[in-house]
């Protein structure tokens, strides 16, 4: 691999984290929305005291857990994809 290629490998890695970052952080702020929305209150956390029960508690964290390990996979093949047509369009020589 030469220095060029392993250098897009690195950029398309970080672009890729972060772009996966900014899919977890947006799918959290949704879900807390829509959580308040439906239950009045925001989702529970399990460091929060509170009158959350466990039912909800195990609720809260499957959902986030799932939703936003979803995102994440969707948004790094996503940028995978991405970064691919980019260098195949730019082909190194």
């Amino acid at each position: 691999m030469s220095d060029d290629q392993q250098k897009q490998s690195i950029v398309a890695k970080l672009i890729g984290a972060g772009v996966a970052l900014a899919a977890a952080f947006v799918v959290n702020q949704v879900l807390s929305q829509a959580w308040k929305a439906k239950t009045g209150h925001k989702p529970p956390k399990a460091e929060d005291p509170g009158d959350a029960g466990t039912a909800e508690l195990i609720a809260a964290a499957a959902l986030t857990g799932a939703l936003v390990a979803v995102s994440r996979v969707l948004a790094t093949k996503s940028t995978a994809r991405f970064v691919k047509r980019v260098d195949s369009k730019n082909p190194l020589d």
